[in-house]
């Protein structure tokens, strides 16, 4: 499982929200390029980031930023997975054009199906969706769009399988319950979408630990035995939990193995 360390983009600045509200915003640096330079330094082999302002607009506001972190990073075989406001196949170009190894396709994925599957095909490898999720009282998961200030009314696991033989290379699940809160990851739900799909999951939202890393890690799926592909890791991060470092190591399966033993 790779550790995907988070910067998200706010105004370009390096900002997380708390469950995916705009106005409560902890703002952790004015040079994104610097923070991604530091992740690669650290021995990260992925970098997220997500563009929080074209999330909710669809304006491309911090694309030159994804451009240039990319940039900083792709001399250190550091690949970036790059998403919000990707709404056109102009959008997945442009980010494919400046280097972004793998694009996630948030709001349109949720609207139009048949887009991702199309672009898929055009772009073999490189195609991510971003399924961001609210857990409701009556234990379903709502789908929600425009930078998480939308619900749609669609379900989670049910969309997630409208994308199992189109070609996507990852889909990005976030609880948005647990987003930005510290307070671990939604294990049973992650469980379940590897449980139900094929595709490579990458975990978001709530991770706080090692431990939660190393509960990630040991998650399988009962189809064909896969781990996750990867989790994605912000406040925890930036708030000192723990290093990137620390993080690379949790989530190997070195630390896996060692835990089953």
């Amino acid at each position: 499982m790779e550790l995907y360390p988070a910067i998200d983009l706010r105004g370009g600045r390096c900002v997380r929200l708390r469950q995916g509200e705009y106005s409560d915003e902890t703002v952790y640096g004015d040079d994104p390029v610097a923070m991604a330079r530091s992740f690669a330094d650290a021995g990260a082999r992925w970098i997220h980031v997500v563009d929080l302002d074209a999330a909710r607009t669809g304006e491309s506001t911090n694309r030159t930023v994804v451009a240039a972190i990319v940039k900083e990073v792709r001399a250190l075989n550091v690949s970036v997975q790059s998403g919000g406001g990707v709404r056109t196949e102009a959008d997945i170009d442009e980010l494919v054009g400046c280097g972004v190894a793998r694009v996630v396709i948030g709001t349109r994925a949720v609207q139009d199906p048949d887009f991702v599957a199309a672009m898929s095909r055009m772009q073999p490898g490189v195609v991510a969706v971003g399924l961001d999720a609210r857990l409701l009282v009556n234990g379903t998961y709502e789908v929600a769009a425009h930078g998480w200030t939308a619900g749609t009314g669609v379900e989670l696991f049910g969309l997630l399988a409208r994308f199992a033989d189109c070609g996507v290379a990852a889909a990005v699940i976030t609880e948005i319950g647990r987003d930005g809160m510290l307070t671990g990851p939604d294990l049973g739900g992650l469980a379940r979408a590897l449980n139900e799909s094929t595709i490579g999951i990458v975990a978001s939202g709530g991770v706080s630990s090692l431990t939660d890393l190393v509960a990630l890690r040991q998650l399988r799926s009962a189809i064909d035995g896969r781990d996750l592909l990867g989790a994605i890791a912000g406040k925890a991060i930036y708030e000192h939990r723990f290093t990137v470092a620390e993080g690379i190591a949790a989530s190997s399966e070195l630390v896996r193995r060692s835990t089953e033993d």
